[in-house]
């Protein structure tokens, strides 16, 4: 009986020590749901600093309803803002195919102001600014919202922690996030951060009735430098059109030089 007592406490002990491994240091106990999950996108945003820029050639493939499949090739190249009231800069430039070629979207990130967006259509050869009531359509036909390419910022959401469950292979913290900021084409998101590395997995997009309306699913983490991962594919899902929008990384560069003069909207008409 005494053995089986050992046994018992010995498992309890490494449960416990397991769970202590998991909580991030001075996270709020599940009794403050909003603390706890601003701590927790704290976190994830925490193991995310210092790369500076970032480099990578992509593939999107985009699949219909009735499967039917089309590919596209992309270039995607970041500038880190760290802190303050401004969020990383972003470029996306079309390579493939032919009809879509030199397609550009450039992306000011902000947390207290609307986002600025450009996009540049090579046919026209014109730069078109995206208005705010527009970022929630859909970027060049895929199931990807314009504002869904805008860095995600802390004080762009309010959170409140839901649950923890098992992801996978994994345990995540799921965490409600409800955007602060105008024209989104959301009332909320649910988000399943992972416990061990803090790092998304998945996203649960409900539109402005409260309707589940699209599913981000984060595969096939990697490492880079040590410090920063980075997913190898996202897979988006409409539930109500039925399409797919999958993205492919094909290699990440970090610290390559860039600068703020590769950002600008002159530079979109370049990048073809």
């Amino acid at each position: 009986m005494r053995r089986g007592g050992v046994c018992a406490a010995f498992l309890v002990s490494i449960v416990l020590a397991a769970t202590a491994r998991a909580e991030a240091p001075g996270l709020p106990g599940p009794e403050n749901a909003e603390a706890r999950g601003l701590a927790i996108a704290q976190e994830n945003d925490k193991r995310d600093i210092g790369w500076g820029d970032a480099k990578a050639d992509m593939k999107m493939v985009l699949t219909n309803a009735s499967g039917e499949t089309s590919e596209r090739v992309l270039r995607f190249t970041m500038l880190e803002n760290p802190g303050g009231n401004d969020g990383h800069w972003s470029l996306m430039v079309f390579d493939k195919p032919a009809d879509i070629e030199g397609t550009a979207l450039l992306t000011y990130s902000h947390v207290k102001q609307a986002d600025e967006q450009w996009l540049y259509l090579p046919t026209v050869k014109r730069v078109k600014r995206i208005s705010s009531s527009n970022k929630s359509g859909p970027f060049v036909g895929s199931e990807f919202a314009f504002e869904d390419f805008s860095t995600q910022q802390i004080g762009k959401f309010a959170y409140k922690w839901l649950k923890d469950e098992a992801c996978g292979d994994r345990t995540c913290h799921v965490v409600e996030r409800t955007p602060q900021y105008e024209d989104s084409g959301y009332t909320r998101e649910i988000v399943w951060v992972d416990t061990t590395d803090y790092q998304f997995r998945r996203i649960d997009y409900y539109d402005r009735k409260d309707a589940l309306l699209k599913t981000l699913t984060y595969q096939d983490y990697k490492l880079y430098e040590g410090k920063f991962w980075r997913p190898g594919e996202l897979d988006m899902v409409n539930h109500v059109t039925k399409k797919t929008t999958r993205l492919i990384w094909l290699g990440y560069s970090f610290h390559t030089g860039l600068t703020q003069s590769d950002f600008t909207t002159a530079s979109l008409e370049r990048a073809r």
